[in-house]
This record gives structure tokens, C-alpha cells and sequence, in this order.
């Protein structure tokens, strides 16, 4: 399976608007350097399925990348049938997931328009396990826990 990292988001403030950018630093055990929610703990990096977003933007929501509060929006992955454990890869960059959905606090502001909010089923928490710098455009691929390579389109 292989994705496209279709936007990168971050904000250096909790609670604030994440704003696009074309790259980004990712620090081993820590996350995005300047993003708000980097840190040592298990959620350094969350991850949606550009698919998911299009989709919700069907039903009328109109959002944009990071109005979710994710910080990489991937095309081409389904990050809901991976399992916890999941080595996700760009680059030299190495995210491990640990988490999949997250509570939607308070009702977010697309909740509060929409009824309803994709994160809490969608969204994908991961940690880095080696650094280095990705781009928008860069392919992500994955691999299973207990595999030793990466899954193609094919199964393979």
C-alpha cells in the first residue's frame, strides 16, 4: 500500500488553526519541530486519509487541510484498517502508529456545523522513530508489524 502526502500542517500553539507548509522537520521521539504537539508522548504526529476528508466534503462540510488538527493528510491509504504497531515510511522518515481515533473535545467547530467530526474514527496518532525531513508530494509507504517489507498497491 502507497500513499501521497497531499499536505503537511502544524501550529505552534494547542487549540490554534493548523497552517499548510510545503516541508517539514520531523525529530526522532519528539514529532514536528514546531508543531504544538510534538513532545515525548504517544500522539508526536496524526495522520488522515485524504480520501476521508474529500469524502466528508461531499456531505457539505467545505474544510481544508489541517482543519481536522491532523498534520499530514495522505492520499491513497486507508489508515483505518491499519493496526496499531504499523511502520509508516517517507523518505528516511519512520512513524510508528500508536493510536487509532481520538475524541473529538468539546465538539470541534466542523462538529459543531456538521454533526459529526472524522477524527474520533478516521484519525491516526503515530511517534517518530527516525527523523528527517518530509515534503508535500513525498510517497509514504507501509509495513505491518511482523513484516519485514513494505506492502505494495498489489498486496504484494
Amino acid at each position: 500500500m502507497e500513499g501521497i502526502i497531499r499536505a503537511i500542517c502544524t501550529s505552534e500553539k494547542r487549540g490554534t488553526e493548523k497552517k499548510q507548509t510545503e516541508m517539514a522537520e520531523f525529530v526522532k521521539n519528539y514529532g514536528i519541530s514546531g508543531d504544538a504537539h510534538a513532545g515525548n508522548w504517544h500522539r508526536q504526529v496524526s495522520l488522515l486519509s485524504y480520501e476521508k476528508t474529500e469524502e466528508f466534503n461531499r456531505k457539505g462540510a467545505d474544510v481544508k487541510a489541517g482543519d481536522f488538527g491532523e498534520n499530514l493528510l495522505v492520499e491513497g491509504i486507508d489508515f483505518r484498517k491499519l493496526p496499531v504497531g504499523t511502520i509508516l515510511k517517507s523518505g528516511e522518515v519512520c512513524l510508528k502508529i500508536t493510536q487509532i481515533g481520538k475524541e473529538c473535545h468539546n465538539h470541534c467547530r466542523i462538529y459543531q456545523r456538521m454533526g459529526e467530526c472524522i477524527m474520533p474514527e478516521q484519525g491516526v496518532f503515530a511517534e517518530v522513530i527516525q527523523g528527517g525531513m518530509v515534503h508535500v508530494g513525498d510517497g509514504m509507504t507501509v509495513q505491518l508489524p511482523g513484516t519485514d517489507r513494505a506492502l505494495t498497491a498489489a498486496g504484494h
